[in-house]
């Protein structure tokens, strides 16, 4: 099992230590014979954001941006395992203490929105420890 995570991409923008990174994500079916005609292909296009020392490239340049195994399971726990969990027990205890299924589907959508926004006021926060990097 590998223990980075990389992709190759084309820098996009550069702004003081931001650069945005262009990287087409393919799926792994995307490059078969028959990929025009079957709807289970996909490609997009995704931009990363990397804070590194942006006097040694330039826009247009071709990087391989990675990081690490670890924080990838960090960034989909926090985007979807943590929610998830949140869901069900909200889920669960309305529906134990009696709510009806609508209602309870509905408030445990609901409490969803202060985890999001919470995350969203600490963007910058966790930004510094869910980053990519350039390598070199």
């Amino acid at each position: 099992m590998s223990h980075h995570i990389q992709h190759e991409g084309i820098i996009d923008s550069i702004d003081g230590r931001h650069i945005r990174v262009r990287v087409l994500q393919v799926s792994a079916c995307a490059t078969c014979k028959i990929a025009k005609r079957c709807t289970a292909s996909d490609t997009k296009e995704k931009l990363i954001d990397v804070y590194a020392n942006a006097d040694d490239y330039e826009v247009g340049q071709t990087v391989t941006v990675s990081t690490s195994a670890s924080v990838a399971q960090k960034a989909l726990l926090l985007g979807f395992g943590i929610p998830l969990f949140i869901l069900m027990g909200v889920l669960v205890s309305c529906l134990l203490t009696g709510c009806d299924e609508e209602t309870s589907g509905l408030i445990a959508l609901v409490s969803l929105v202060p985890y999001y926004m919470m995350l969203w006021l600490l963007r910058s926060r966790i930004a510094k420890s869910v980053a990519f990097n350039i390598e070199k």
